[in-house]
């Protein structure tokens, strides 16, 4: 875990939002991915104890909750052009 009192924040809210929404809530999750981060942007189809899992357009993505860094709530995807 890091020391930074900014990240430490960035990460309580991030666990909030994950536990304040909805199953069907549109969200962006940004988590520990290696040596780096990954973001999952997506539907949230299942929470877990330890786990939540975002529906993205490549498939199923389960984070677990000990790597997420931020999250945040995102509006509807806008319609795919023809």
């Amino acid at each position: 875990m890091t020391t930074d009192p900014a990240a430490a924040v960035a990460r309580t809210r991030a666990l909030l939002v994950l536990r304040a929404a909805a199953i069907g809530d549109r969200l962006v999750v940004r988590a520990h991915h290696g040596d780096g981060a990954r973001d999952s942007l997506g539907v949230l189809t299942a929470r877990g104890a330890d786990t939540v899992t975002i529906d993205t357009r490549r498939g199923p993505v389960e984070v677990a909750l000990a790597d997420v860094v931020a999250a945040k709530p995102v509006p509807p995807a806008p319609p795919r052009r023809h």
